[in-house]
């Protein structure tokens, strides 16, 4: 079991005597000696600093392969639940508000819970004003411009609608797009860039809303101008990136502080995944 957890060679140490992530490591040893079932992680790196957890998030996947039994991991880090899981369980008040793959928790969120938790999101409310084909609807928004969207809930003219759209599905330029039916384009200005190396991130406003853009610097010219605040841009984003919910739960709303159709970006609720 130590050589499962590569500890072999600190066999004839004390426990005081090894680091904070060794530690974590024996105890997992400890417990898969017992050949468990099921193996419970209740926040099994909480104590731990950010790389030290990067680099036991790997081990632990390592050994998961290993034994093949099933790893229960409960954390409040949605960074974990995703990295590790094939699973994940978010839960909100004891509620299981959705169970699936990944993926399926993010891209595609049943509630407004779970978009928030799982990442960032932009949220909006509205009404459905049209169909604009079999599969795609118009929506009529409060204090913003008409967006098209995916009809996957199959809505009719009149229905209510939540939808949310991840900020790194948005792309934002100087110049307008080209015209294309399979993209939302909106006018907004900027109030706020923060440079974070991989990526930017903008907070724009158009008319009551405010959102939130991820640009990735898959190319990043230093001698280019950079989009700075108060500029007048234009942002887009293809009417399949938007997810519309199941609903919008109150306590979205009260943790907000805010309307719902006046909400741009939500901050994550401070609950669980488990994973």
């Amino acid at each position: 079991m130590l050589a499962l957890i590569q500890m072999g060679e600190h066999a004839d140490q004390r426990i005081d005597q090894i680091s904070g992530g060794q530690k974590q490591r024996v105890a997992i040893a400890r417990a898969l000696i017992n050949k468990p079932e099921v193996l419970l992680l209740d926040e099994p790196l909480g104590a731990l600093d950010l790389k030290l957890r990067q680099r036991m998030l790997i081990e632990l996947d390592l050994v998961h392969d290993q034994v093949g039994i099933t790893f229960i991991f409960v954390t409040h880090d949605q960074g974990e639940a995703m990295s590790l899981a094939d699973r994940v369980a978010v839960m909100n008040e004891g509620r299981i508000e959705q169970l699936g793959t990944p993926a399926e928790i993010y891209e595609a969120p049943r509630t407004s819970f779970v978009a928030a938790f799982i990442g960032d999101s932009n949220f909006f409310e509205g009404a459905v004003r049209e169909s604009v084909d079999f599969e795609h609807v118009r929506l009529a928004i409060d204090g913003f411009p008409d967006v098209r969207a995916y009809n996957d809930k199959g809505l009719s003219a009149g229905d209510r609608v939540y939808l949310s759209v991840r900020p790194e599905k948005i792309r934002i330029s100087r110049e307008p797009p080209l015209a294309s039916a399979d993209h939302n384009v909106v006018r907004v200005v900027v109030e706020d860039a923060i440079y974070l190396g991989t990526h930017t991130k903008y907070w724009v406003r158009a008319d009551e809303y405010r959102l939130a853009v991820e640009q990735q610097h898959n190319r990043f010219v230093l001698d280019e101008e950079p989009i700075r605040w108060k500029d007048e841009v234009w942002i887009h984003w293809h009417v399949d990136d938007g997810f519309m919910l199941e609903r919008y739960a109150e306590s979205d709303e009260a943790l907000m502080g805010i309307p719902p159709q006046r909400v741009g970006e939500a901050d994550a609720p401070p609950e669980e995944a488990d994973g």
